[in-house]
């Protein structure tokens, strides 16, 4: 790519600094552009380069004596390939205006409707579809016949596909029906699914070949192969977003033009939506904010369109976009960071999980330094090295998850990852995967600190004893200080004999950030006394007597709880509800064949193998032991008054009730011989809505499933709903 000239950037009265601060930004973006649309890797995340361009406009607009006709800002976003003939399109293709903001985006409605309601009289409606994050592509129909296909380009010329395209499979080399117009262009985006990226990069991968950094890459980089052999390989797919020119078509909006496009066979989005008010755009946003993540393939925004033609003739274009169209880009969920090294964590049932540690990087408003890379064969699926650059996700409050290398960034100095074939906290030998299972495990449960320090932070959780002061970095205290001291727990056994004088001597040693690296840093637990404090309390604090008061309440949690606690392996809070109704006490559940434990409702053949085999183990025996000698309830309190008048129903809550938590809710169906569900299905007996009952309530009204208030489900508890309610 060229640089800038420098002769256009002279502007009388600017200053230097600016003046070499606007060179460097529209070097910048074009590197950016070509490395994106041309070659297909992307050296920056998309974040990066919003950021970029918006500090180039924001230049511009406060010094428009800069802007030269060739900036960036006056040019639609790519060019043609040498690799591909040329092509002129018959309309032009252009970009869309990016807001970033919903206050900017209300003020892009503001303009769009005053403009015409000046033009027609009347307010806008609006087409609404999803931003696919793709290729878009141009395909020529005469008489109904594919006569060719083009990449945009630079919107007036872009890259002869034709022979690749025919290898994509819901693209028609002739359109159904009849009555075709005499020449039309179809525009559209090509891309990959999310799930056909997935078993795409593996096979890259497992080929020896470097995994693609996201959808939109892959799906660019199988379009533009020179081979269309190898083009036909890809998963390539294709929804339509619009036409060019047309001669021979009468239809007076786009959203009608979809139906048609649709009963030529041509592929359209199944997201599109006509709306009506902005409350309705807003909400459109919302929703798949929310899903997006969970669609066919990945998107990075919403497009908003004047659905009339004749208004966005009127409405007109600027040198690069539309005014009839926008698209507002969701906050950033994908940044680029450099992957520092790989670690391994040891969990609580022995699962030994590689974990990237990373450059700090701020990503969906948190900064990330860590995430999870799920066992060995998922560290090679995705084919990332040690001192990459990489692409890092983060949706919402999701973990942070590493997408893929940033392979054009490599310089010869990264290394691959090796498991390790001893656990990194006891020493002992892993035990490799088997009988189908990817994990590698530490099978020293009983001594290895690591796994204690999980298996107590878990049963401190809110699905079991939930302790509020025993967090994760308690737990670490508790069980692994610094050698040559002993921890004052060897077990989760004895959690319950710890006095405040045991918690008052605990000390816990984190790594703490100073000038940008990693050191080791002793700091008193801030759970048991003021943190920062350096020298070692002579007496328990109110904090420690606060942990102390917590583990002493949480002896009276009902049985579900304790079993929840006790680590099992599968048994969850549904399962150890199920078990503790229908057997009522420990001893029960431990006396229980494994026959009879895998015919209780949720339980099943796999959960009733891992209780036996957990009951068998001595020392797991010893915990029960100690926690019943400590005061733990072992057994449930049976009120005898209350009839099993929900058998054979299963009911979902959702939403906030007034008189019921969520837990008080599922323990008042369970009680009554009822299941409690998380999800509607259509063996759904009830839904039980509260405020804010969301997709759960949405779904139960298209099964048909009767849906109750609050009212309505103390009716159904206490036995006086009535069917016809």
């Amino acid at each position: 790519m060229h640089g800038v000239d420098r002769d256009l950037v002279e502007g009388q009265g600017v200053a230097a600094d600016i003046k070499e601060r606007y060179a460097q930004l529209v070097d910048r973006v074009r590197v950016a552009r070509q490395s994106y649309y041309v070659k297909d890797a992307p050296t920056i995340s998309d974040a990066e380069y919003d950021s970029l361009y918006r500090e180039l406009e924001k230049l511009e607009a406060q010094h428009p004596e800069l802007v030269a006709n060739d900036s960036p800002t006056q040019e639609v976003g790519g060019e043609a390939s040498a690799a591909f003939a040329p092509v002129t399109h018959l309309a032009r293709m252009y970009s869309l205006e990016d807001v970033f903001s919903l206050d900017e985006l209300s003020a892009w409605l503001d303009r769009a409707e005053k403009n015409t309601e000046e033009m027609t009289g009347a307010k806008p409606t609006w087409l609404t579809e999803l931003k696919i994050d793709g290729l878009a592509i141009n395909l020529l129909y005469q008489n109904g016949k594919l006569v060719r296909a083009a990449t945009r380009g630079d919107g007036t010329t872009g890259e002869d596909v034709t022979h690749n395209v025919l290898t994509i499979a819901s693209i028609p080399t002739r359109l159904a029906g009849e009555q075709h117009p005499a020449e039309i262009e179809i525009r559209g985006e090509v891309f990959i699914s999310s799930a056909d990226f997935k078993a795409l990069n593996e096979q890259m991968v497992a080929a020896g070949k470097a995994p693609f950094a996201n959808p939109r890459n892959a799906a660019a980089g199988s379009l533009r192969q020179k081979d269309a052999a190898l083009t036909a390989q890809r998963p390539l797919s294709m929804f339509v977003h619009g036409i060019g020119s047309r001669t021979g078509l009468d239809l007076t909006t786009q959203y009608e033009t979809y139906d048609q496009l649709a009963s030529w066979g041509l592929p359209v989005s199944p997201y599109s939506r006509l709306l009506t008010t902005r409350e309705q755009i807003l909400e459109f946003i919302a929703t798949y904010g929310e899903k997006r993540h969970s669609l066919v393939h990945e998107i990075d925004g919403i497009v908003i369109k004047v659905n009339d033609f004749s208004t966005q003739e009127r409405l007109g274009y600027t040198s690069r976009v539309p005014r009839w169209a926008v698209a507002y880009k969701y906050p950033p969920e994908e940044v680029n960071t450099r992957l520092l090294d790989i670690r391994v964590n040891v969990g609580r049932t022995g699962r030994v999980t590689p974990y990237g540690v990373m450059e700090p990087v701020k990503v969906a408003g948190s900064t990330v330094e860590m995430a999870t890379l799920h066992n060995q064969d998922v560290v090679r699926a995705k084919g990332v090295l040690i001192g990459d650059t990489v692409v890092l996700r983060k949706a919402g409050d999701v973990i942070p998850e590493i997408v893929g290398p940033v392979v054009a960034l490599r310089d010869g100095t990264e290394r691959e990852f090796v498991m390790p074939t001893t656990c990194p906290s006891c020493g002992e030998p892993l035990s490799p995967a088997k009988d189908g299972d990817v994990d590698i495990r530490c099978l020293n449960a009983r001594s290895c600190p690591a796994q204690l320090t999980e298996r107590v932070n878990h049963l401190a959780g809110r699905g079991a004893f939930d302790i509020e002061a025993l967090g994760y970095e308690a737990a670490k205290a508790l069980t692994q200080p610094a050698a040559p001291e002993t921890p004052p727990l060897v077990s989760e056994a004895f959690l319950f004999d710890l006095t405040p004088e045991d918690l008052a001597e605990v000390r816990i040693e984190r790594e703490k950030k100073v000038r940008g690296e990693l050191t080791g840093h002793m700091e008193l637990v801030p759970y048991f006394y003021t943190r920062g404090t350096k020298a070692k309390p002579s007496a328990p604090t109110r904090n420690t007597e606060k942990l102390f008061e917590q583990l002493q309440k949480a002896k009276s949690q009902p049985l579900w709880r304790v079993l929840v606690a006790l680590s099992i392996r599968h048994v969850g809070p549904t399962a150890a509800r199920a078990l503790a109704t229908e057997f009522g006490s420990m001893d029960a559940i431990r006396s229980a064949s494994e026959e009879r434990l895998a015919g209780v409702d949720g339980v099943g053949a796999i959960i009733a193998r891992s209780l036996v085999e957990w009951f068998a183990e001595d020392w797991h025996r010893e915990i029960i032991e100690r926690w019943a000698d400590a005061g733990v309830r072992m057994e449930d309190e049976r009120d005898a008054s209350i009839e099993r008048t929900l058998e054979g129903l299963t009911i979902v809550v959702t939403g906030t009730l007034e008189n019921f938590t969520r837990d008080s809710a599922k323990e008042a169906i369970i009680v009554r011989g009822g299941k409690a569900s998380g999800s509607v299905s259509k063996k759904t007996s009830y839904l039980v809505a509260g405020v804010s009952a969301g997709s759960k309530l949405e779904k139960a009204e298209q099964l048909g499933v009767p849906v109750l208030d609050e009212e309505g489900f103390e009716a159904l508890l206490s036995g006086t709903l009535n069917s016809s309610d």
